[in-house]
């Protein structure tokens, strides 16, 4: 004979607990009210900006216009490059270093019902292509944010942790050391960011080309600023040695959490300095590291201040892309839906992180 079990009855609240639920959400009205001011309000406004063609501090009739602004911003399309041929002899023509010569993009891409820039060129099994873009300069501006991102969060967690770990352990002029190493990050961005613009100058007159010719590696005349083979190796340069102290001071914080009779019992148990590193020091430094990586990462997708000061419009950031959108070119639409966009990747970096390194967890 099958058992029958009662389902639990599920407790009632009491009176005193439902009144101090109202009481709760009573008290919370001040901070929704609060937050809907200041962050929710202003994102809808955005929202609803990125899908007319409003015009910055102008009187012209707004109008809807939906998704177009984010189709101009984000349509892409790739097409083949077929081969000059000779009209004559009817043969593919190659230019004086045998190459073969393939008709312009310009005359390839479509114009109808966008026009599309070249973006890059490629190669694949023989055969060119070309990629086109309605607005070649945000694409780019995606992909070397993105790449800026990855590079200098990268290296100023390495480095980061490095000197953590240094001035963790214990030394004369410790303290010292701590209050020196935060002197970078102390400094403010206009004025480090001109400082780096002088050491980065093209000619003599810059510091790394001085430096450089001095040992040979260079004429002296290195574009560090106006190449971009070179821009954006140099803005990853700037950010790294800006907040690195940043990221160092972070971790240091989680250092001093851990336990010391942690590493004394692995002394005891003969680990040696790396074992112990990869086995205590990592696990343990987890929270911290997840928390330090997330604030970094979200901070570097929307650089703006080292991209206008030191490059303006040689190359952008997403960020700095919105604001020339808005100011110099009034499309005030066009830069919201700019904005929306970088909410966006900042949104899928933040859970990406928040899923992959259990920051909710911890």
């Amino acid at each position: 004979m099958a058992e029958v079990t009662a389902k639990p009855k599920k407790k009632k609240m009491t009176d005193l607990a439902k009144k101090e639920e109202r009481l709760a959400y009573f008290l919370l009205v001040p901070t929704f009210f609060i937050l809907f001011t200041i962050a929710l309000y202003p994102l809808g406004t955005v929202f609803y900006n990125s899908m007319t063609n409003r015009v910055f501090a102008s009187g012209r009739p707004v109008e809807f216009v939906g998704f177009d602004n984010y189709a101009r911003l984000l349509s892409m399309t790739i097409m083949e490059l077929p081969p000059v041929v000779d009209e004559v002899t009817g043969e593919v023509m190659v230019d004086e270093n045998g190459r073969t010569v393939y008709e312009r993009p310009l005359a390839v891409l479509p114009r109808q019902p966008r026009a599309y820039r070249e973006l890059s060129q490629f190669n694949l099994f023989g055969t060119q292509y070309v990629v086109g873009a309605t607005d070649r300069n945000f694409i780019r501006s995606i992909w070397d944010t993105l790449v800026f991102t990855v590079v200098s969060v990268g290296l100023e967690t390495i480095l980061g942790l490095g000197v953590a770990l240094v001035v963790n352990s214990k030394f004369p002029a410790r303290g010292m050391m701590r209050v020196v190493m935060l002197v970078p990050w102390a400094i403010p961005t206009a004025v480090s960011s001109r400082m780096w613009e002088w050491m980065l100058g093209s000619t003599r007159t810059g510091f790394f080309n001085v430096v450089f010719q001095n040992l040979g590696l260079g004429d002296g005349q290195i574009p560090f600023l106006v190449d971009p083979t070179w821009q954006l190796p140099a803005m990853i340069a700037i950010d790294v040695w800006k907040t690195t102290p940043f990221m160092a001071l972070l971790l240091l914080a989680g250092l001093q959490l851990i336990p010391s009779d942690v590493y004394e019992a692995a002394d005891v148990d003969g680990a040696s300095k790396a074992r112990q590193f990869f086995t205590i020091t990592l696990p343990l430094l987890k929270p911290t590291l997840a928390v330090a990586l997330v604030f970094r990462t979200l901070d570097a997708i929307r650089v703006f201040d080292v991209f206008q000061i030191v490059l303006a419009k040689r190359k952008f950031s997403m960020a700095s892309f919105a604001y020339y959108e808005l100011i110099d070119n009034q499309a005030m639409g066009y830069s919201s839906a700019a904005s929306v966009v970088i909410f966006i990747i900042i949104t899928v970096f933040a859970v990406a992180y928040i899923r992959l390194l259990g920051v909710d967890d911890e």
